[in-house]
């Protein structure tokens, strides 16, 4: 009895626990990127209400379409800069000589 709950624990211990571990992990990722998707996109539209709102007079008739063109190439900067973040290698990925 004694050894068939120890195995019991260990199988417990080896399967279950870590299962519950990433659950956690990518629970709080998918959170995680979720709202840091919104602050970027509210971020990016506030950038966006901005150049329309204080460039109102240097920017009409056929110069309407720059602010959008500036909240384009600030939301590609920042896609590049997260694609170049998960790309990159960690110091730990490295072979040591």
């Amino acid at each position: 009895k004694d050894l068939w709950q120890l195995v019991r624990d260990y199988a417990k211990q080896e399967t279950i626990d870590p299962f519950k571990a990433i659950g956690r992990f990518l629970a709080f990722g998918m959170a995680g990127a979720v709202v840091l998707s919104l602050g970027v996109l509210f971020a990016v539209l506030a950038i966006l209400r901005g150049l329309q709102t204080e460039t109102d007079q240097h920017l009409t008739g056929s110069l309407t379409w720059v602010p959008y063109v500036v909240a384009f190439v600030l939301s590609a900067v920042i896609v590049a800069v997260a694609v170049r973040a998960i790309t990159k290698p960690n110091r730990t990925d490295r072979i040591r000589p």
